[in-house]
This record gives C-alpha cells, structure tokens and sequence, in this order.
C-alpha cells in the first residue's frame, strides 16, 4: 500500500506507475474519494467538539434556553449521525481502491510490456555443448524410472507428477543443500503454516489480483500459499519491532501451489509450470532505507547465484521490465538457468524489492532511534527472493549431467545428501521396461 500523502502530491507518478505496469486504478476517483472522506471527517470533528460544549452548558441553563440548546443538540446529532453514514460509505471505497494503486519503480528498471522485454544484465557459467544427440528432462526420467508425470496425471490431473526412487533423493537433494546453504548465510529456518488467512494475502500483495492464481478452501475462508514468501514475510505482522532487531532473515522451505490459471496450453511438457512444487524461499525485513535495501537486495541475489554457482548450472541474470512486475515491486531481478531442451535460458528464481509497501498493508513496524526526520515509529521495508524451486530446477540438472549412456552425473554437491552416490543409472527394471517401448 501506499502513503496516501504520496498520491496527492504527485498523481500523475502514480498514473505512469499505472501504466507502465499494466494495472487499472483510477486515481483522480481516489482522490475524490480521499477529499470526500477528509472533508468528512473534519465536519464530523466540529460537530461533535460543537455537541460537546454545548452539552457541558444545558446545566448552567434556564428553562426556556435549555430547551433550545436541546433542540438544537439534537439537530446536529442527526446530522452526525448521516454524515457518520456517509464516511462509511466512502471508507470502503478508499480502501478498496487503496489496494489497486500500483507502486512505482525505481528508476533503473526499463519499461517494457512484459517478459520478452527483461533486460540482460550479465551471463555466468559456459553453456554444455553436446557430442551426442541429449535427452530432455522427460525422456532421462522416464528411461531411469525416476519421473512419472502419466501417473501423476491420472491421481492429480494436468500439470502433475510424481517423482520415484533417485528422482525423488535428487529433488531432497537440492532443497536440503539450498537450505543449509541458507542457515550458513546466518538466515533463521523457519517451518511455516501453508493455509493462509485473506488478511494475510492481502498484507503481502497478493490479494487483490492473484485470487485466479490461489487455491481457496472455502469451507474454512482460507488459501494455500503460492510461495513461503507469505508466511515469512507477515510473520510479525501488526507488531512494532525495535530497531536492533532488524535486519530479520528468514528461510524456509514448503511446498507450493499454484492454479496456473489463464495458462492453457503454455509450457504443458515436462516439469516447468505445474501445480505443485517445492522451494526454499529468502525473506529480509530492515529498517526503512532505501541504501539499506538495495544492499540486500544485491545480498539476496547473491545468495541464490551461490546456488547456482555451487550446483555448476549457466545461467543469466535479468533486470525485469514494468509490464512484468507486480503490483508493489519496485525492482526485481530474475535467474534464469539455461535449459537445453528449452533451447533457452528460463526464470527459476526472483528476487523482489518492496520497501514500504507490504508493510503498510500489514502494519509492520519499528521504533526508529535516528534523530531527526527519521525518528519515531516507521514502517519497515521487505525483500524476498526463491533459493531454489524443485523440481523446475531439477530440469537443468538432468538435461546437463546427463551422459552419453543415459545416465546422469549427480552435482558434486549434492552427492552427500543422495548417500554419496555418483550417478543415476537405470535399474534392471528401468532398462527392461525401456526396451519393452522400444521393441
């Protein structure tokens, strides 16, 4: 949410912000809406401190005046009492649209409409050049009989899938790895609660617009989590923090669901855009400072490319455009790790800056201790950014360890998670059942 201060003093900031992300908010209504409930609000002030003095004076009175100042109280009582009608009313509308403004950017972030328009800031690793004709992810799963996503289909529907036997140690393999990796950096591990309150959404950011993208039990007014993002990120909540404190670090892992709404028939094959997965995600939460957050901003990103780097995976990092930026972020970098099968580099993580606008909706605070225009209570400022995701990083690993013989080399690092173990190889089973489809 934004300081309404903010809007009144440059609405056109806001109607560019608009814009350049691609969302609907009329701002010249909330400002209408905001001098309705302001003029409103004063009116109602200067009746009731006009009902209070002359509510102290009907004692001092005689008779025939104490009748009128009576009359007279309860006139502007009636009048109180619609213009307390009328502020109700306007408050919901205010809020609501409130919660639609959209926040600008930095001014580093290029415009442009939506994800084809990123902006490449650098590439790190050497891309795998094959000698052979590779396997995608799919095809190495299915011949090691480590994936089964026409089972998964069958239990889940669509954009579902089972992992089995080392698919499913390699998928443990890279959450442990990433968490531990984590708590090493000094961030706190958390194991957080998936059902999530609306409050709780909407103090995120994520309602309103991501209703189409959650998963609603209805029955009991609560939604599965997207992302541990929400969870971490409101865990304090409606609370004022002291200042040495911060900065918090969370990590957690968690299991993750998305309905894929409005994405028929995009990116259907395979394991990259499906309704359930797993990740490790990284919140930051520090004092009101935009150095500060840009500091932790870079800190985060660099935390998941230590992953990256540590896996031995190419990748790129991204600056990512306005049209594919929510409502409240204010700079976001994407990883995106090559994927041959792709024939592309595609997004695996994200690393959000918000300043001040998830606070706000959750009335997040701290107690200040600089002097000057800085003290007192203030809100805080939030960043959140994906470790690692499985099993959509799982695709990269498979299709660039894979060998010649269709086995794959398992990434020196997480050999000690998967019992030391070198490679996944086909079982007696595996290999018979492949020679079955191929005969």
């Amino acid at each position: 949410m934004i300081d309404i201060k903010q809007i009144r003093e440059n609405p056109e900031r806001f109607k560019k912000a608009a814009r350049d992300k691609h969302f609907e908010i009329d701002i010249n209504k909330l400002l209408e809406v905001d001098a309705g409930l302001r003029e409103g609000k004063s009116e109602l002030q200067e009746l009731t401190t006009e009902i209070n003095k002359l509510g102290k004076s009907v004692p001092k009175l005689v008779e025939a005046e104490r009748q009128k100042v009576i009359t007279d109280l309860s006139k502007l009582k009636q009048k109180t009492s619609t213009l307390d009608e009328k502020l109700k009313e306007l408050q919901p509308e205010f809020d609501k649209l409130m919660l639609q403004v959209a926040q600008p950017t930095d001014d580093d972030v290029p415009i442009g409409k939506d994800d084809t328009e990123n902006v490449e800031i650098r590439k790190e690793g050497k891309v795998r050049q094959f000698d052979f004709e590779p396997k995608d992810h799919v095809q190495l799963g299915v011949a090691l009989d480590i994936i089964d996503i026409e089972r998964g289909v069958k239990l889940a529907g669509t954009r579902n899938y089972i992992l089995k036997g080392d698919g499913a140690l390699l998928h443990w393999a890279v959450l442990r790895f990433a968490m531990d990796f984590m708590v090493g950096k000094g961030y706190v591990p958390m194991s957080v609660p998936l059902l999530m309150k609306d409050e709780t959404m909407t103090g995120t950011g994520f309602f309103p617009g991501s209703e189409d993208q959650t998963y609603r039990m209805e029955a009991d007014q609560l939604n599965l989590a997207g992302t541990a993002e929400v969870p971490l990120t409101a865990y304090r909540m409606g609370e004022i923090l002291k200042a040495d404190e911060l900065p918090l670090k969370f990590v957690a892992m968690s299991s993750c669901f998305r309905r894929e709404a409005g994405a028929a028939g995009k990116d259907t094959y395979g394991l990259y855009r499906i309704h359930q997965f797993d990740k490790i995600e990284q919140v930051v939460i520090c004092e009101n400072s935009i150095e500060q957050s840009n500091k932790f901003h870079e800190e985060i990103l660099a935390n998941s490319e230590g992953v990256m780097k540590a896996l031995e995976l190419p990748y790129r990092v991204v600056n990512v455009c306005t049209g594919d930026l929510g409502r409240g972020q204010v700079k976001k970098y994407d990883i995106e790790a090559w994927m041959p099968s792709r024939k592309n580099y595609c997004e695996t993580h994200s690393a959000s800056k918000f300043y001040e606008f998830q606070a706000r909706r959750m009335n997040l605070r701290y107690k200040s201790v600089a002097r000057g225009s800085g003290h007192g209570t203030r809100f805080c400022h939030t960043l959140n950014n994906t470790v690692v995701a499985s099993p959509r990083i799982l695709i990269p690993i498979l299709e660039l360890y894979q060998n010649a013989d269709g086995s794959v080399t398992i990434p020196k690092v997480l050999r000690p998670y998967m019992g030391g173990k070198e490679t996944i190889v086909a079982s007696a089973v595996a290999k018979a059942m492949a020679d079955k489809r191929r005969s």
